[in-house]
């Protein structure tokens, strides 16, 4: 089946919308996790790495799917953003959950069982960019200056969200309402790139 395109406008839209929501759910889990843990120095650092991580770790699977000829590009990334929003959903509710479940001795421990919690939807934020620049790679054949376009626009998302998240975001919505905002930001890039392709695909 011949990939489908997608114009400028909804590339850049949907990593901006990406980029906004990535950032706004570190912001909100970095808080969350010190209200709940402690703002111990080992468990703010495993926050902040198991988020380097995940996105670097992502980002390499993301690659290695998109070298998959046979793997829908289009698909997997609209799963993987509703996933990310699914997990945003209910990731306070699993720290507290957490936090009044297992105990917690404090120190590197604590700070390894923060690792976890936030390692995996941010493995999931790093395989969306390859997956969607790999697809219209394999669409148009051809890399071009795109490529750095939509890196530049996932990024310029990702200072939005820091900026929105910690003048405006967080303060109006708090911790759950921001996280809400988050998926909804998910779900919206999602059904963004889903519902073009299958337009161009019906029109093709």
């Amino acid at each position: 089946m011949t990939e489908p395109t997608f114009p400028k406008p909804v590339l850049f839209g949907v990593f901006v919308l990406s980029g906004i929501s990535a950032l706004i759910y570190q912001i909100v889990w970095q808080r969350s996790l010190r209200m709940i843990f402690g703002s111990n120095v080992e468990s703010v650092a495993m926050v902040v790495a198991a988020f380097l991580m995940g996105l670097g770790i992502g980002s390499i699977a993301g690659g290695w799917v998109s070298k998959q000829t046979r793997a829908p590009l289009v698909l997997c990334f609209g799963i993987t953003e509703l996933l990310i929003g699914a997990y945003g959903l209910v990731s306070l509710r699993l720290f507290h959950w957490v936090d009044e479940t297992i105990a917690m001795p404090g120190g590197l421990l604590t700070g390894a069982l923060a690792f976890a919690l936030v390692f995996v939807p941010t493995l999931l934020m790093g395989s969306t960019l390859p997956l969607l620049v790999a697809q219209q790679v394999r669409a148009k054949a051809s890399v071009g200056e795109a490529v750095s376009w939509l890196y530049f626009v996932n990024t310029l998302g990702a200072a939005i969200g820091a900026f929105v998240a910690a003048r405006w975001v967080l303060a109006s919505l708090g911790l759950s309402g921001s996280v809400q905002l988050a998926a909804c930001l998910n779900a919206t890039a999602a059904f963004i790139v889903l519902g073009t392709a299958a337009i161009r695909r019906a029109r093709a």
